[in-house]
């Protein structure tokens, strides 16, 4: 029999990406089915913390600590080296595709995310490979960015976006920018539909001291169903991406939408495979209006997310769950310079 994630792909228009990937799972995931790869700033830490690849990695960093001076600058180079290894794998999709799958993409400092410097990086990962994706926060700073990134015709993801608004903004950014192209490069938004409801449930127990399951279950996907009607109303060439997976169901849930979900390899897509569900389609389930309305009375961050007007881009980067994804980001990103400062200080070799 087909893999669960192989049929999924067969019978309907749901996609299959998978994300912060060794060597190892990569090849798993793209034998499983996997047409994409998404790479975020804790992928560096997950490799030096990796049992398997622990030592491997160490080897690599000798090299990179000759030729930097700053645990900063080391990170980003190891990084790039370690992305340029999966889109290597990931590029024959990309080839026998013609370009329409087979995307990595690469995420820098999330500390230093103005847009002087995710262009400049932009620039150094373009040369990683043809199929290397630029994924740049959706921020007042980031949209400026990746309308820079459209206009050179790099691929782009677009990524942290939590509401309607930015998914609005990064349509508007990508017509405007690829106005006139004839060849205008792949831009994907990616919605981190389970970063979202793991913010509103931290929200629910600070509040409430429970955790409304009934609500919380519907919370990401009903803001979803709502960017991809509004983009498909708008019939946007950009496509979607839905992330930050917290459970099983922030994939099964998403099946039978026009939506590629990235999922981590060990607790998800291993366990999906193991488990071989049916082939469901999902996403289109209409949810109760008492559910939406209740998140909407709740939640006033719901209905920041929900309200085609509840932000603004300058509130983008101080947006609740937006911090939350950040701050995940840059805990492992400070972890791994950590290390690294504790190898150069060991001098390894």
């Amino acid at each position: 029999m087909e893999s669960y994630f192989k049929r999924v792909q067969r019978q309907t228009q749901s996609r299959f990406w998978i994300n912060n990937v060794t060597r190892k799972e990569a090849a798993l995931a793209i034998e499983a089915g996997a047409c994409g790869c998404t790479q975020n700033p804790s992928y560096t830490w997950k490799m030096l913390s990796d049992p398997e690849d622990r030592e491997y990695i160490e080897k690599k960093l000798v090299p990179i600590l000759k030729s930097t001076k700053g645990d900063n600058e080391a990170e980003l180079v190891l990084q790039a080296q370690l992305v340029e290894q999966i889109a290597a794998l990931f590029k024959p999709i990309w080839e026998s595709s013609g370009g329409k799958f087979g995307y990595v993409s690469i995420q820098g400092d999330p500390f230093d995310e103005t847009t002087e410097t995710i262009v400049r990086l932009a620039h150094e990962h373009k040369r990683l490979g043809p199929n290397i994706m630029i994924k740049i926060p959706v921020t007042e700073e980031g949209l400026e960015a990746i309308r820079e990134c459209v206009r050179e015709g790099l691929a782009v993801n677009a990524t942290e976006v939590m509401s309607l608004k930015q998914a609005m903004d990064v349509c508007d950014v990508y017509e405007e920018a690829s106005r006139g192209m004839t060849n205008p490069p792949k831009v994907y938004l990616s919605h981190i539909a389970g970063i979202f409801d793991e913010y509103l449930g931290k929200v629910a127990a600070s509040q409430d001291g429970e955790t409304p399951t009934d609500l919380l279950w519907h919370a990401g996907k009903a803001v979803a169903q709502k960017i991809r009607t509004y983009m498909d109303e708008r019939d946007t060439a950009v496509g979607f991406i839905n992330g930050g997976a917290r459970g099983l169901h922030h994939f099964t849930e998403w099946v039978g939408g026009q939506i590629s979900t990235t999922i981590n390899w060990k607790g998800t897509a291993d366990e999906l495979i193991r488990q071989n569900p049916a082939v469901v389609s999902r996403f289109d389930n209409p949810i109760s209006p008492y559910v939406v309305d209740a998140l909407l009375e709740r939640y006033p961050d719901f209905r920041k997310a929900w309200d085609p007007k509840g932000l603004e881009p300058s509130e983008y980067e101080g947006y609740g769950p937006v911090v939350l994804f950040n701050t995940n980001f840059r805990t492992a990103w400070e972890r791994a310079r950590q290390r690294i400062a504790e190898l150069r200080a060991t001098g390894i070799s």
